[in-house]
């Protein structure tokens, strides 16, 4: 391991521990009465992204070990926050956690060379769109957007492990573009996957979509009319989805006044602003701010409670870890063996870029609200599991890269 990894690792280990220590005794009130719960997270926290660590570099040592440091990095932010706002929940989410460490180290252990996949290309598209359809029929409304499948106590969003087989469809495909009727024939599934989202009133996986296709278009094509017809394609649908659905409307008139319904529609964005105001540069400290006002602290406004309790330089501090990760995607796709490879390490960097600042712009009132989870950070099982699925996807990318360019 090279000095400036182990020097990253030793300071990731250092933060986690503070952080859970900080907050052991925040709860505690005392160093006599220390809760040892949250610095047992924090132990443990640090032995998995460890041994995990230890294993990716010990048997998979040529690809890019900083793409599992960081995200691993990233979970613990919300962990702690987690753990701060319902200890039910953390003991959920650390077992998600760990059971998305697994997942990242079995694709990178046994997916075969991604090549492969690249001529099943329309039945990834197939599976994306059954999967988003699927919620009309047996999928369950909550929180407003009908996308989500019960089954027991459990919950999942499929159009999480959707946009995975998108990326797969449209690194397949793109490549065969070679005027505007094939552009159309690319596009018209993914227009179709993006409607069945409108319906379900999921704004934000409309957003997520539509920004992964554009983004791998243009890598894939470089043609600038083929954006600029989706972009118009996309505005146009957006107008036509404005009057022919109150839901949609209903998120632009909370956008552009949200004091107006402050104790009804607008409640949450309320909350929010008061609560980033309230943290202002340096934040109230851990556990000493008031982050259950907020509603869905724990998940679609986390990023509002650690603007709270670690203030707009915590906040910038995670902002700059997703820029750094989104970096390290480009750069696998840079260094990919092969086109198909390239699109996909494409596609999953811009998947993670556009949710975060789909759902950091929802929170700050940049952009509409749209109700997403923050990646590797807000609580949730499905999108901790995608994440780290699609991250081992491009750790396997990053592996064959480094092979193929000796």
């Amino acid at each position: 391991m090279g000095n400036t990894e182990k020097s990253v690792l030793k300071g990731i280990y250092a933060v986690i521990l503070i952080m859970f220590t900080i907050l052991s005794l925040s709860i505690s009130g005392s160093i006599k009465l220390l809760d040892f719960g949250p610095i047992l997270f924090g132990l443990s926290s640090c032995i998995l992204i460890a041994y995990s660590n230890f294993i990716i570099k010990h048997f998979f040592p040529e690809g890019d070990k900083y793409l599992l440091i960081i995200s691993a990095f990233l979970a613990q932010f919300g962990l702690v926050m987690i753990y701060r706002l319902d200890t039910s929940l953390a003991i959920k989410q650390i077992t998600w956690f760990t059971i998305g460490i697994a997942v990242f180290i079995f694709l990178v252990v046994f997916l075969p060379d991604i090549q492969k996949f690249h001529k099943y290309y329309n039945f990834y598209i197939i599976i994306s769109i059954i999967l988003l359809a699927s919620t009309l029929l047996i999928g369950s409304e909550i929180k407003g957007s009908k996308n989500w499948i019960r089954i027991g106590s459990f919950s999942m969003q499929p159009s999480e492990i959707a946009k995975l087989f998108l990326i797969f469809y449209l690194a397949g495909s793109i490549e065969k573009i070679k005027d505007l009727k094939d552009a159309f024939k690319v596009a018209l599934p993914v227009f179709i996957a993006i409607g069945f989202l409108v319906i379900e009133k999921d704004l934000g996986g409309c957003l997520i979509f539509f920004g992964i296709f554009i983004t791998m278009l243009y890598i894939g094509t470089s043609d600038i009319k083929y954006i600029l017809l989706g972009i118009t394609s996309f505005a146009g649908g957006g107008v036509i989805s404005y009057f022919l659905f109150s839901h949609v409307r209903k998120r632009i008139f909370i956008w552009l006044n949200p004091w107006k319904y402050k104790f009804d529609w607008g409640h949450q964005i309320c909350q929010s602003l008061f609560a980033i105001a309230e943290g202002g540069l340096f934040g109230t400290g851990l556990g000493l701010g008031h982050p259950e006002f907020i509603p869905e602290a724990h998940n679609d406004f986390i990023f509002a409670a650690i603007c709270e309790e670690f203030g707009l330089l915590g906040a910038m501090a995670i902002i700059l870890l997703y820029l750094i990760l989104v970096y390290r995607g480009l750069r696998t796709a840079i260094y990919a063996k092969d086109n198909y490879s390239r699109l996909v390490a494409v596609g999953i960097s811009s998947m993670i870029a556009f949710q975060v600042f789909v759902i950091i712009g929802g929170v700050i009132k940049m952009i509409p609200l749209t109700g997403i989870t923050l990646p590797f950070v807000s609580y949730g099982g499905s999108s901790m599991l995608l994440n780290f699925a699609s991250l081992g996807v491009l750790q396997k990318i990053s592996e064959e890269g480094y092979r193929a360019n000796g």
